[in-house]
């Protein structure tokens, strides 16, 4: 009786393993789906560890097809994401042959202002920038970038970091003829100085100037009639009252919009450097003569959602 029992168990144990037992054969997909590829699509798409082995694994291990689908798929969550505003990020600067540029690239979040990631890509905008010699952002996004379009990295920084990230604008200065120079102000303020002689060290320390003072205009001659007329208007609006002679009041008035011109010119303002001169004296001291400047802020203009946190609080308790 035992040995029957042990010949059967020995039977089917047979039977279980022979030829004709069916079993599950881990897929191609899983074979060819290693470590190191994973890792290479990784580095060169930018996506999610997960994200790289699941599209390698669809794919069968085809890397190019992989990058290609998760290309795809950048662009589809960039698009999702074009709607949200983007008020926070960075000025880059760059310079190429003898013309500052200055690029504003927006995301989210101040946190994405700050990553790695997002900074490289700012910064490549502005090189691409630079290189391509103009304005047009819509140009610069098609401008060619590490293989692709610097629109193709756009796609493919959102699809990694998920927040909505856009080139905002361009804005250069300077020619072979003249001489530029920038300054950054914590990422979020950018200035660049073009003037006629001096050196770029000299623009950069203007710069830095127009960054502390935010000057509306550069000289005397930049400043619209209708600002001027303007402001006498209001001058006037002042003293009107006074009961001094017209004569007197027309005095008074060239004098308060003389001191209006020295505060708001650029080239009149004392140099908050050192505190001992005209920024017009300065460039004189150093055989230069103003041209004009550029001044650029993260955001300004743009209309940012407000959230109310004891409202949101108020709302979740309510059940909303």
């Amino acid at each position: 009786m035992k040995l029957s029992l042990a010949l059967v168990l020995t039977a089917a144990s047979v039977s279980a393993f022979s030829p004709s037992a069916t079993f599950t054969r881990p897929s191609t997909s899983l074979n060819a789906v290693t470590t190191a590829l994973i890792k290479e699509l990784r580095e060169a798409t930018g996506a999610g560890m997960m994200d790289c082995k699941k599209v390698l694994t669809e794919f069968d291990g085809d890397i190019d097809a992989a990058a290609e689908e998760l290309r795809k798929k950048g662009l589809a969550q960039a698009d999702k994401k074009a709607s949200r505003v983007a008020a926070e990020g960075k000025i880059a600067m760059s310079k190429v042959d003898g013309k500052s540029v200055l690029v504003e690239v927006n995301c989210e979040t101040d946190f994405v202002a700050k990553d790695e990631s997002f900074s490289a890509f700012a910064n490549s905008a502005a090189e691409a920038a630079a290189k391509l010699g103009s304005e047009d952002v819509e140009a610069l996004m098609a401008a060619s970038v590490d293989g692709g379009s610097l629109e193709d990295a756009r796609a493919g920084l959102v699809s990694k970091i998920g927040e909505n990230i856009q080139v905002r604008r361009v804005v250069s200065r300077g020619s072979g003829e003249t001489t530029t120079g920038s300054y950054i102000h914590m990422q979020k303020f950018g200035v660049v100085v073009e003037i006629e002689g001096g050196t770029e060290e000299l623009c950069t320390d203007v710069a830095m100037h127009v960054a502390a003072m935010n000057p509306p205009y550069a000289t005397k001659d930049d400043v619209p009639s209708e600002d001027v007329e303007k402001e006498r208007e209001f001058l006037t609006s002042q003293v009107a009252d006074s009961g001094k002679p017209a004569d007197i009041i027309q005095k008074m008035v060239d004098g308060r919009l003389n001191k209006w011109f020295s505060e708001s010119c650029l080239v009149s303002q004392q140099y908050v450097k050192t505190n001992d001169r005209t920024v017009g004296k300065l460039l004189e001291e150093n055989g230069a003569k103003m041209i004009g400047f550029t001044r650029i802020a993260v955001g300004e203009g743009i209309e940012k959602k407000e959230d109310n946190f004891a409202e949101e609080v108020a709302a979740m308790a309510a059940g909303k």
